[in-house]
């Protein structure tokens, strides 16, 4: 995911998604890494899951005022609808994305 087609694929996209805003020198966006891509089969349909680098995207990063990785933000409908800082284990991240699915 870039700035690029932040808009196409995420702002105009029908599903919920799930934007993880990662850092390659950032360990706890590596340990969600597996996480998500569990999450992305499981809900395959019901959510869409991307990440974007916060180091090659900074436009994007910044209009979300994002500060800390790894941020997880939820948009529906093309608007940002809940957002989490920190890596959590995927129970908790199912829980938090329960009231969004």
């Amino acid at each position: 995911m870039t700035d690029a087609d932040f808009r196409e694929e995420v702002i105009g996209a029908e599903l919920p998604v799930l934007v993880e805003f990662t850092a390659d020198w950032c360990p706890p966006c590596r340990q969600m890494g597996p996480v998500l891509s569990a999450l992305a089969a499981e809900q395959e349909g019901r959510l869409k899951v991307v990440q974007l680098d916060v180091d090659t995207n900074p436009a994007t990063t910044n209009a979300y005022k994002v500060l800390s990785m790894p941020t997880f933000m939820v948009f529906r409908g093309g608007e940002p609808v809940k957002a989490m800082v920190g890596a959590r284990p995927r129970r908790r991240l199912l829980e938090e994305l329960s009231d969004v699915l």
